[in-house]
């Protein structure tokens, strides 16, 4: 049996606003007990690293997370230099979120080649790879605060992604569902396919099984006052298995209790304890965090 971790949770900030706007968003996260503040990276979206530098700037404890960043989009060596530029301004408080990017509309505005999937994970896997050798020269200018570099979680839902990152991620976040070819349309996992998804992860593991946390991406928290909208607002987001909302991993429903109590089941299936909801579902959550706690 795994090693069961203690639950984490995140936050994912996208909404752009003010500065004033996002020491506040911060400032709550904190207050309702948030462990990790997150910050996408997406065109239209704040910009990650000035992001988590503000957040450091007007919060106490919690740690920033990119999540994630989207990976192609970057030289390696120069984001080596913002991320442990970055980690000195926080205090050692980042964790490197990187995913192989998948809305083919951003490369476009961006006059970025969208390469296929393989080729986006073989550009993940040379950045990470890179990361690695420079933060783990001494002679490499800066330096992380955090000795070889922040932690790394590598996040999506593919073979070829999840290879990668049971050999190199401290985090696997499991994105809860896959993208349709141009990343427009998120198809929600259902059990079987979490729990194969889950299985083949442990398998590549190994022995780094125990040292590894594995995070779930919650794409809906539903209170009991929106049940009645559940079968207008998600039926299109189910899966083709016979799964109901109820039972997807990246869904939660019900009273805080009640939410509480499935993520608990999902820590004893799954393995899953570190949990990160939607920017809009972070007061929905906070209830349900109290309840574990």
């Amino acid at each position: 049996m795994p090693l069961q971790r203690p639950f984490r949770f995140g936050v994912n900030m996208f909404v752009p606003g003010s500065r004033r706007e996002w020491i506040a968003k911060c400032r709550r996260a904190e207050e309702l007990g948030f462990d990790v503040v997150g910050v996408a990276d997406h065109l239209g979206f704040s910009a990650p690293f000035p992001a988590m530098v503000l957040a450091a700037e007007t919060t106490e404890r919690v740690r920033l997370s990119t999540f994630v960043l989207n990976t192609p989009f970057y030289n390696p060596v120069l984001l080596a230099r913002d991320v442990a530029s970055t980690d000195q301004f926080v205090d050692g408080r980042l964790e490197l979120g990187l995913g192989a990017g998948y809305v083919k509309a951003e490369f476009d505005t961006a006059e970025i080649p969208f390469p296929s999937g393989g080729k986006r994970v073989e550009q993940l896997e040379r950045t990470v790879t890179t990361l690695r050798r420079l933060f783990e020269d001494t002679e490499h200018q800066p330096r992380p605060a955090q000795p070889s570099g922040p932690p790394l979680l590598i996040g999506g839902w593919g073979d070829r992604l999840l290879r990668l990152a049971a050999t190199h991620a401290d985090i696997i976040a499991f994105t809860g569902g896959w993208a349709n070819t141009t990343g427009d349309v998120l198809h929600l996992a259902g059990v079987a396919q979490t729990e194969e998804r889950v299985a083949y992860v442990r398998g590549l593991l190994g022995d780094r099984a125990d040292d590894v946390e594995l995070n779930i991406m919650v794409q809906q928290v539903i209170p009991p006052a929106e049940r009645s909208a559940i079968p207008d607002r998600f039926d299109p987001l189910l899966p083709d298995a016979a799964d109901s909302l109820e039972d997807l991993p990246s869904v939660l429903i019900g009273t805080p209790v009640e939410m509480a109590q499935q993520i608990k089941e999902r820590r004893e299936r799954y393995g899953f304890t570190y949990f990160t909801v939607m920017e809009y579902n972070m007061e929905n959550f906070a209830p349900v965090m109290a309840a574990l706690r």
